[in-house]
């Protein structure tokens, strides 16, 4: 055989060595499972892009039947007493508050529910003026990311007590506040409350509308 076709076998040889042996050579690297043990097993990093847990805490819009129960706590703080003849200052000094609410949403941003508290606050005689509201509360909430902000309005009654006397009267209260939700179930906030309390009597002279401002930390539950 000559030299010359000796060589055209040979290159023949080759190319379908390389036609048939090139997938083989492909399909026998390692995958990247097993690479990813092997570094695991030798306490190196895996390669595997980790996933993150954020999205087991977004929040998703609000629906007809979620609800929420909030328990707040936080400073009642006296504003002034007003009435036909003017302004009145207080003698009620900075007291403490407290208050329980329930939320039932019929839209992802309207929610009805109700509402109880109490709160007291020394005089400058050292006498205690005790109030215990409750009443029905609407709600409107914003949500942007995993800050909300509902804004509400409680209307109901409110027990007045100082020394031996005693008032049953309306109270109106508008709130605003903020919430940062940590998890799905629980959220943290900040609110603000504002208390209109009148107390009306036949004189006009005696006739008086309280006005307080309660700034609470809140914890909401949602289920």
């Amino acid at each position: 055989m000559s030299i010359r076709s000796r060589l055209l076998k040979l290159t023949a040889l080759c190319l379908i060595g390389v036609y048939f042996g090139f997938p083989g050579l492909l399909f026998a690297q390692e995958s990247p499972d097993a690479n990813n043990n092997g570094d695991n097993q030798n306490g190196g990093t895996s390669s595997i892009p980790i996933s993150s847990d954020w999205s087991k805490v977004k929040i998703a819009t609000y629906s007809r039947g979620d609800q929420t129960f909030v328990i707040a706590m936080g400073p009642l703080v006296p504003l002034f007493y007003y009435n036909s003849e003017g302004i009145h200052e207080t003698n009620i000094k900075t007291g403490g508050m407290g208050y329980l609410n329930y939320n039932y949403f019929f839209t992802p941003h309207f929610s009805v529910g109700g509402e109880v508290g109490g709160s007291f606050s020394g005089t400058i005689g050292a006498n205690m003026l005790y109030l215990v509201p409750f009443g029905l509360r609407l709600g409107y909430q914003f949500i942007y990311n995993r800050f909300e902000f509902p804004l509400a309005l409680t209307i109901g009654g409110a027990n007045q007590g100082y020394l031996d006397k005693g008032y049953f009267g309306l109270i109106l209260k508008p709130s605003a506040a903020v919430y940062w939700r940590f998890n799905p179930d629980w959220s943290f906030g900040l609110n603000a409350d504002w208390w209109w309390l009148p107390q009306w009597f036949s004189d006009p002279k005696e006739t008086m509308y309280g006005n307080f401002l309660g700034i609470t930390i809140g914890a909401r539950y949602h289920f």
